[in-house]
């Protein structure tokens, strides 16, 4: 028990790191890339420029919604907050839709009426230190997402992850402008952003979704708590596994079928046995085992696969 609160404590801590990292990225970038759109005109630039502010209000939101979702449980919220995350994804998601909407208008007028982009050289610097920024930021945010399996933190390095290949795009798109002065990629491109920020938002909401409306674990997930709780020599068998997910916390319910001459109290010191096992595996959850004779037919709620 010491050690899932030492692993709750150190998540708690990557996830607020990750908050505080995503929105100093996020402000960082808007100045520069204001700057740049200044003097360029760039219609593929505006469209990252977008995409920045509404990081940079997506971030915020992010991180209040984590400091809400490790917010320990009280009377009112029995289950913690965790949840308070998935609602944080799906208020991204529609931000990120309503981006995208605003960019494929904005393009869809360029396409009709080309205008060349100006001082190109700057542009392309920028993006390449958006570039730079944005691959710090990811990669520390892919770190803490495997530590504590974040949603909040998982939707929002998906969303930086699209800006990675957006920048990308744009600086393409900048340079052969400059050096061949095909203007008109550089709508052609902010209509490819879009699209691809569309694609980002399904996904984060659909994540979101399953989180809110308590869907199961991955299916690897679910065979590897059956063979921690198998592998103990004096379980019988298991039968009704549950589990799900809120925010940063996995919550795993089972029912443990085992001989049924020992006594209650051996039953107990069993039943901690392969909850301290399953704590290792998946720290900071939280595990709820119910234990049966073996052997005594009883209604039994087989969901799973």
């Amino acid at each position: 028990m010491i050690q899932a609160s030492v692993t709750s404590t150190r998540n708690a801590r990557l996830m607020t790191a990750a908050t505080h990292a995503s929105v100093a990225a996020a402000a960082v970038l808007i100045v520069a890339k204001i700057a740049a759109f200044l003097v360029t005109d760039s219609v593929a630039l505006l469209s990252t420029l977008i995409d920045s502010l509404l990081d940079a209000a997506a971030s915020i939101i992010n991180l209040l919604a984590v400091r809400h979702a490790l917010t320990p449980a009280d009377r009112e919220h029995r289950f913690g907050h965790g949840k308070a995350e998935s609602l944080a994804g799906l208020r991204q998601s529609a931000f990120i839709a309503g981006s995208a909407v605003f960019l494929i208008f904005e393009a869809g007028h360029r396409l009709f009426d080309v205008q060349p982009v100006h001082n190109g050289a700057i542009g392309m610097a920028v993006m390449a230190f958006s570039i730079v920024v944005t691959i710090g930021l990811v990669s520390f945010q892919r770190y803490v997402v495997r530590a504590t399996g974040s949603v909040a933190i998982g939707a929002d390095a998906l969303h930086y992850f699209g800006d990675l290949l957006v920048n990308g795009s744009v600086l393409i798109s900048l340079f052969l402008g400059m050096q061949f002065g095909w203007h008109i990629l550089d709508p052609i491109f902010a209509i490819g952003i879009a699209a691809f920020i569309v694609a980002s938002a399904w996904q984060i909401s659909r994540k979101s979704l399953d989180q809110l409306m308590d869907r199961e674990l991955r299916d690897d997930a679910r065979s590897r708590i059956k063979e921690i709780v198998t592998e103990n020599p004096h379980v019988v068998a298991m039968h009704d596994l549950r589990t799900r997910s809120a925010g940063p916390t996995l919550f795993i319910q089972l029912h443990l079928e085992m001989n049924p001459d020992i006594t209650l109290a051996r039953a107990h010191e069993i039943s901690d046995s392969v909850e301290a096992r399953l704590l290792e595996a998946f720290p900071g959850a939280e595990v709820i085992i119910h234990e049966d004779p073996a052997g005594i037919p009883e209604l039994r709620r087989e969901y799973a696969r």
